[in-house]
């Protein structure tokens, strides 16, 4: 069986998507490359986004290859599937202009919390809720029935299954990139200096201990599991054998695992400069001189809150106190050329001790974002506790009428749009 693994070329224009906009490797849809061969199938990976290929230009190349089933992300890269746009204008445009006679199956945060408003919006087949590196391959050889978070069409209407895909990261096999245009990778995600060079992601864990109330991870990438060191430092040669020169891990919180430091030894003695984002309460000054070793040039810390008080609200679960989350991030910045402090806007801060705070570590050479608002990702905890329920079909709508309507005039995050659309009108241009 042929199986087309297509990443769109991502259009945000309306969209109150605030992640990056540049291209980043698609690693879910690589890993699911992996098992399709192991099971016995004959997988295509086409990264639109990377090699902007328009539609016409992608359906050319399905054309020649007549897969059996068309897998289309609903986020770009594993890297957003915490943040996606709410909208599914994107994979919409793309199911439709691509499906031909294969079956259609989307995978993403939109399938795993709302699969039934999925299939409807896009006119797929098949979604699969949670991880699908592992479930993929098996839409060809189990009953659909029995594959874990695999929700499809049927005469009676949509057959819908509770389950979530979730992946034995030990079972990934080191990515060797035969596959994708590495040399054409020229982002370097997080990275603000002017360091030069290409740029790559890569996965050491994935899933995270903590339960923040406003991380959208709950129904995917929510159990914490390392892959195997020797693994992930093969992939890391492989790539600097490509001519990588950056790499930025895109695991939810760099730092809990206990291998951790093993792989940053490893990467100290290797040419290649490395990127994440963790909490800081994970690290002390041994640790930060460890990653400076190690090459890290960026860090995006999430702080959140400048208050105790704050923190507890959102379930942040931190084990120090401000002046020490203060002081370690003045720390790294001796160490790393970029050291970055996020913040959520909470009722438990006052202005003018963000401005102070703020203020304090920019003198230091930390950057600090200015406080930006939440956004109920249906799947995350601050979805049920704004909406006190679960997601239903109308989740991703509700979710974004809250949104708009609560910060228009407080303003949003300084890299969104000033004026995004409502999510009907986006949708409704790709039906």
């Amino acid at each position: 069986m042929k199986f087309a693994l297509v990443n769109p070329n991502w259009d945000f224009k309306g969209s109150t998507y605030f992640g990056c906009k540049d291209p980043h490797v698609p690693l879910e849809l690589m890993f699911a490359f992996d098992q399709i061969i192991a099971a016995g199938g004959e997988p295509m990976l086409i990264d639109a986004q990377t090699d902007n290929l328009s539609l016409e230009e992608t359906r050319t190349r399905l054309r020649a290859f007549q897969p059996h089933f068309l897998i289309v992300p609903t986020a770009p890269s594993y890297l957003f599937w915490r943040c996606p746009p709410p909208e599914l204008r994107v994979p919409m445009e793309w199911i439709e202009g691509l499906r031909s006679r294969a079956v259609a199956v989307t995978i993403g945060p939109h399938p795993s919390a709302t699969p039934a408003a999925t299939i409807r919006k896009t006119k797929c087949d098949v979604t699969l809720r949670g991880e699908p590196d592992q479930t993929i391959p098996h839409l060809a050889s189990r009953p659909w029935r029995e594959i874990e978070g695999c929700c499809f069409k049927t005469e009676n209407g949509i057959h819908l299954n509770g389950q979530l895909g979730v992946t034995d990261m030990k079972a990934l096999r080191p990515l060797d990139f035969r596959n994708y245009s590495v040399e054409a990778h020229h982002h370097r995600h997080h990275v603000f200096t002017h360091d030069q060079g290409i740029g790559a992601e890569l996965e050491f864990a994935r899933g995270c201990p903590w339960a923040c109330t406003f991380c959208n991870k709950t129904l995917f990438r929510n159990k914490f599991r390392e892959r195997d060191v020797e693994t992930v430092l093969q992939e890391i040669d492989t790539l600097i054998s490509r001519g990588v020169e950056y790499i930025y891990f895109i695991d939810e919180i760099f730092g809990v695992g206990k291998n951790v430091r093993r792989l940053l030894e490893s990467i100290a003695e290797r040419q290649v400069k490395i990127g994440f984002q963790t909490r800081i309460d994970l690290w002390n000054e041994e640790t930060l001189d460890l990653l400076g070793r190690a090459h890290c040039i960026s860090v995006e810390c999430g702080i959140e809150s400048i208050t105790e008080e704050g923190r507890d609200e959102l379930n942040k679960n931190c084990r120090m106190d401000t002046d020490r989350i203060s002081e370690l991030l003045i720390y790294a910045r001796t160490r790393i050329p970029w050291v970055q402090a996020n913040l959520i806007l909470t009722d438990k801060d006052d202005r003018t001790r963000i401005r102070a705070w703020q203020e304090r570590l920019r003198t230091q050479g930390v950057w600090v974002s200015e406080p930006v608002p939440m956004f109920p990702f249906p799947g995350s905890p601050l979805y049920v506790q704004t909406f006190g329920t679960p997601p239903d079909d109308q989740a991703w709508e509700r979710a974004h009428h809250f949104y708009t309507n609560t910060f228009a005039d407080k303003g949003y995050s300084d890299i969104q749009e000033a004026t995004p659309e409502c999510l009907e009108n986006l949708e409704r241009c790709a039906s």
